[in-house]
């Protein structure tokens, strides 16, 4: 009886943590890829926070206006839609922003992508970011947009130096 009792218990508990983390919400998305170029060489192609339109084969203009306090661009997509996006914070191998408007599925959108050697000469590529499901999209479709965005991203970037 005492097992079963603990057990249930234990269950309750777990699931009741379980909802209280999805409820506060974060979702999360982490990629990286190795790409067959140096870390500066690497840093050139990416780290210019307007120049995703150069190897993101989604994104087809990117368009800088930087204020007294702040930097925005606004990608234009191959679709016509557009994303707009500001610099949190740019050094000399990564930066990191968030999106202020766009159509994707996502909101309170923060990420950061950088850049690292390997001991062979060689850049591991990484792309991060937290954020949650906009209202009316589930969790999972949240996820699956920025992985895509990602992964198309990335796939692109590695097949550049290759």
């Amino acid at each position: 009886m005492k097992l079963v009792t603990t057990t249930k218990l234990l269950a309750s508990a777990i699931l009741l943590t379980a909802s209280m983390t999805s409820f506060a919400g974060a979702l999360e998305v982490q990629k990286e890829i190795t790409v067959n170029a140096s870390p500066a060489t690497t840093w050139k192609m990416i780290g210019d926070f307007n120049h995703l339109d150069v190897w993101h084969p989604v994104v087809v203009a990117s368009e800088l206006t930087q204020g007294s306090n702040d930097t925005v661009r606004v990608l234009t997509l191959g679709n016509g839609a557009a994303i707009t996006e500001k610099l949190l914070a740019h050094n000399d191998n990564s930066y990191s922003y968030a999106i202020t408007e766009s159509p994707l599925p996502v909101s309170g959108y923060v990420s950061e992508i950088s850049v690292s050697g390997t001991e062979d000469g060689k850049s591991v590529v990484r792309w991060t970011s937290s954020f949650d499901a906009k209202e009316g999209f589930a969790d999972e479709e949240a996820v699956n947009t920025i992985s895509g965005v990602y992964d198309a991203g990335l796939t692109s970037l590695q097949k550049h130096f290759q």
